[in-house]
């Protein structure tokens, strides 16, 4: 069974999460140009390494980050946004 570490509930079935997507920062929409803005909504970067990722508990709701390799699927850590710089 393959598991995922949820920073407020601990480790749970992989069942219970939803994959949110990359974890990204966003441009400000009042200064940024339309290309860099266009690039923030459509593009995602591919490319198989560390990525930051959006992941949801869906039993309590939890939104949180987790640091995963995509090559391995190791997950390195998991936090609750903010909290990052702590870690």
């Amino acid at each position: 069974m393959k598991l995922l570490d949820c920073p407020i509930n601990g480790t749970r079935p992989i069942s219970e999460f939803v994959f949110g997507g990359e974890f990204r920062t966003m441009p400000d929409p009042g200064q940024c140009s339309d290309k860099a803005w266009a690039d923030y909504v459509y593009n995602r970067n591919g490319a198989p390494g560390v990525k930051m990722e959006w992941w949801l508990h869906s039993p309590s709701g939890t939104w949180f980050i987790a640091e995963r390799n995509t090559l391995t699927d190791e997950v390195l850590r998991s936090f609750l946004p903010g909290k990052e710089v702590a870690e």
